[in-house]
């Protein structure tokens, strides 16, 4: 088991980089970046991007300097290589989950605006936020837990007709198709429903504060609450990396 890091070669703003790895798991590379004071906003889905200033120290703290391809090689040998589109930011890599059906799945979740096609989509979630910047949850009667309205798509729909439809449902919010905006995804392998693999993460603000209420028997309760209460409420979902870098709150606030 060992971490590893490049040379600082690569350009970006204004400064060089360097990629620091584990050759073992990701919760290995993320206790010793927490450990050594990088900040998880620097984490690209397999590898922390790291400042020349950095490399020093972290070589004198144990990450063992290798080249650019060993870092590669060490990623593909542990599994841990993630492939993405141009435009898409990786925030973090579930192992393992299980969505109640026994069936162990891997998940990426990734921030982008890239729109995911209709025939891949099984699902979407809202980040609805009032004009104070209060975040909508709803209570899940099947999961028996908080978190932002969300669904499965029905025949004949999108991520955003998904969206909009689960919002009703589950708040009794109306929004129109132009007050959604993509925030990202999660994909999900193996895929949840014969070939659909992805849940479509977006966002929306409303005017004011409106009164919250469902419709449907999966939710029984609704609040708006602070970012901070959010995160109380849902820092343990496998989801929550994206909302909490997205409200940037623990590991992922802003220096």
């Amino acid at each position: 088991m060992a971490i590893l890091v490049d040379p600082p070669a690569w350009p970006a703003y204004g400064r060089l980089w360097s990629h620091l790895v584990s050759d073992t798991s990701l919760a290995e590379l993320h206790a010793f970046a927490a450990a050594h004071g990088v900040s998880r906003r620097l984490f690209e889905g397999d590898h922390y991007d790291v400042p020349e200033e950095a490399y020093d120290a972290l070589v004198a703290a144990g990450a063992a300097p290798v080249t650019s391809r060993e870092v590669v090689r060490a990623l593909h040998a542990a599994g841990l290589r993630l492939r993405k589109r141009k435009g898409e930011r990786p925030v973090e890599r579930v192992v393992g989950l299980d969505l109640g059906d026994g069936v162990p799945r891997d998940v990426d979740l990734l921030l982008s605006d890239w729109e995911p096609p209709a025939e891949r989509t099984y699902a979407a979630s809202v980040l609805l936020r009032d004009a104070a910047g209060r975040c909508a949850v709803v209570w899940s009667t099947r999961r028996r837990v908080w978190g932002p309205p969300a669904g499965r798509t029905e025949p004949g729909e999108d991520a955003v007709a998904t969206a909009v439809r689960e919002v009703a449902e589950e708040t009794g919010v109306r929004l129109a198709r132009a007050d959604l905006h993509l925030l990202g995804h999660e994909v999900f392998r193996p895929a949840p429903a014969p070939g659909r693999d992805l849940l479509a993460f977006l966002t929306a603000t409303v005017p004011g504060s409106p009164a919250l209420s469902g419709s449907d028997d999966e939710t029984s309760d609704h609040a708006w609450v602070t970012p901070a209460e959010l995160e109380r409420r849902c820092a343990g979902e496998f989801w929550w990396p994206l909302v909490g870098h997205v409200l940037a709150l623990g590991p992922w606030a802003r220096p």
